[in-house]
């Protein structure tokens, strides 16, 4: 057969491929790039970054679980005016799509992200972080409420013509409900998932193993429930959906894009094997070849359920 298009969109963005780096698993994107060749893969969803910088939580903040990792990093980021000056020309020598990963704790401090952002040519797209705490509201996350997702989404839209992408949280009933209300006020896709709430303990101490407490679960334990959230948004909601959470290989990319995901993002596999984006691009394109799919976009949403 002849090439496979691997190409995708997310409204107006096009994609090469469906395989992006997610937010937080490759910091900027220098040290990834001593190990893959970034202008292969579809797209690079950098750190989040904040208004002002960032030192996070205290050690310990990284734990390996039986199946994955718990983190609660703390949202650690280098702020706007460093990204602007170091780690944006570094990126831009690559022919990649760059999608800027956005954290705040205020609706006004995300809009003022968006606003000092807007203007950087080598940012494509915007990726928001509901799951972060609203010192206005006590610490409750964002995330949690779907009349604040929506004004978020709002709020940020009307800031820039960029494509917007919310990162919904797992941690709600009915995470459709989120989507359909980020996609009335003009969100361009959605992502699915950020990690579960999770936690471990010190049986001699009895004491956290996280000096937070809790931290973000993510890796292999949580495929399944990420796979049904993408599955939920996609049968109930008209937008297209990024896929993330514990995909390890080619098979589970191919699994989320059958559920309903248009691309997929790679997290904590990146510390696994720093190799798994090319491994994975490779696998999807075989897979196509083998059952003769010439549009890898195709796949989205191909689900057989009775």
């Amino acid at each position: 057969m002849s090439k496979v298009d691997l190409s995708v969109r997310l409204g107006n963005l096009t994609l090469r491929n469906p395989v992006m780096l997610a937010s937080g698993t490759v910091g900027y994107g220098n040290e990834i790039s001593e190990f893959i060749d970034l202008k292969k893969i579809g797209a690079i969803v950098t750190k989040s970054i904040s208004l002002k910088p960032k030192e996070g939580n205290k050690p310990q903040r990284i734990l390996e679980t039986s199946a994955g990792m718990l983190n609660s990093i703390g949202l650690t980021n280098v702020g706007i005016e460093k990204f602007i000056t170091e780690k944006i020309p570094f990126l831009k020598k690559y022919n990649v799509p760059i999608i800027c990963n956005i954290a705040a704790s205020t609706i006004d401090e995300y809009v003022e992200c968006i606003r000092m952002l807007n203007d950087e040519n080598g940012i494509h797209a915007f990726e928001i972080n509901v799951s972060c705490p609203n010192v206005k509201k006590g610490g409750l996350q964002f995330g949690n409420d779907v009349k604040m997702v929506g004004k978020i989404t709002e709020k940020v839209k009307a800031n820039t013509t960029k494509p917007i992408i919310i990162k919904l949280s797992p941690n709600v009933s009915y995470i459709s409900d989120f989507a359909e209300a980020a996609k009335k006020v003009g969100a361009d896709a959605v992502s699915a998932i950020n990690t579960l709430v999770g936690t471990a303990f010190n049986i001699k101490t009895r004491k956290p193993k996280l000096n937070n407490v809790t931290g973000g679960l993510s890796g292999p334990a949580i495929k399944p429930i990420a796979l049904a959230k993408v599955l939920e948004i996609h049968r109930k909601v008209d937008i297209p959906i990024i896929g993330i959470g514990g995909i390890m290989n080619w098979q589970d990319a191919i699994e989320f894009m059958i559920a309903g995901a248009s691309a997929i993002q790679l997290g904590t596999v990146n510390f696994i094997d720093p190799t798994a984006s090319e491994k994975i691009l490779n696998g999807l394109t075989d897979y196509c070849k083998e059952y003769k799919i010439d549009k890898i976009s195709s796949l989205t949403g191909s689900y057989q359920i009775d």
